[in-house]
């Protein structure tokens, strides 16, 4: 078969895998080449996703770099066993970037999200208002139909969380409650959803108000997608620049500790939604 042209974020997820594998074997390409049965192209083209493997050839390379982790082996089989599997996303390929696709790709395969936001409310609890009122806010802008199209595809990902088929935990800053990205009436009724979100079964919302002290200090929104098993673990970052992905251990283990921080810190679900109902309030009082 020719490499591949497009890897998905899973198989480049077990690409990178293989090549940790290696390398804490203390393996070049060559060497792992020789004990396989592949030659040193073949080795670099599996571990970067552009040929596939077989659940054989996995537990030979494994054993190969005596690798003991069975879980890790395990979940790596599972995710070559769903070879030709075709995500909703795809349907967007020739319309969005990259980035959008495999934010999808990943929220899909998580057993459980999290997220903390600073700068607005999380792309998986906007209203469709909302959403269309931060992506017209872009620089440079976009056209109108980019805008509805960005929409249209966020607005599907929330069924991911909405069906109850993944639990979803958001952490949410008061900064990102307060931003102004659109009039009022769409700020309130984006309030009110996150209020009536709060309750529904696999979501829970938390609010960090701007006088708790001790809160951990990430720069930038970030969502945390649990694997299969934590050595499957994957953070994604926004930045300037677009999202960001990252698997390596000791990214993701920063990030765990920042999680539980989350979770000690901010105020119950309970409270959370005592304030954002108060803020509801506040907002309807003002221009009243």
């Amino acid at each position: 078969m020719p490499p591949r042209t497009s890897p998905t974020l899973r198989q480049r997820r077990l690409g990178a895998e293989l090549r940790r594998m290696r390398e804490q074997a203390g393996f070049g390409g060559t060497q792992l080449g020789r004990l396989v049965g592949m030659n040193p192209a073949q080795v670099t083209q599996m571990e970067s996703a552009r040929i596939g493997i077989s659940v054989e050839r996995l537990r030979t390379i494994a054993a190969a770099c005596m690798c003991v982790n069975q879980p890790l082996i395990d979940g790596l089989a599972d995710i070559i066993t769903e070879r030709g599997r075709i995500g909703w996303w795809e349907a967007y390929r020739d319309t969005l970037s990259t980035d959008f696709l495999e934010v999808a790709e990943l929220e899909a395969d998580a057993r459980r999200l999290s997220s903390y936001t600073i700068t607005f409310v999380p792309g998986l609890l906007q209203t469709g208002t909302y959403a269309s009122a931060v992506f017209s806010q872009a620089y440079p802008p976009l056209p109108r139909h980019e805008v509805d199209l960005r929409t249209a595809f966020r607005i599907q990902r929330q069924h991911t969380v909405r069906s109850g088929a993944t639990p979803y935990s958001a952490f949410i800053h008061e900064a990102a409650l307060r931003m102004q990205f659109s009039g009022r009436q769409v700020r309130t009724d984006q309030l009110g959803s996150l209020i009536e979100d709060s309750e529904a079964p696999g979501i829970s919302v938390r609010v960090l108000p701007f006088e708790i002290a001790g809160l951990p200090s990430p720069i930038e929104n970030f969502t945390y997608a649990e694997g299969p098993i934590p050595d499957l673990d994957t953070l994604q970052t926004d930045t300037g620049f677009g999202c960001q992905l990252l698997d390596a251990p000791a990214h993701v283990a920063r990030f765990r500790v920042i999680l539980a921080q989350l979770e000690a810190t901010a105020l119950s679900a309970e409270e959370s939604r005592d304030f954002i109902r108060s803020m509801k309030k506040e907002m309807e009082s003002k221009h009243a």
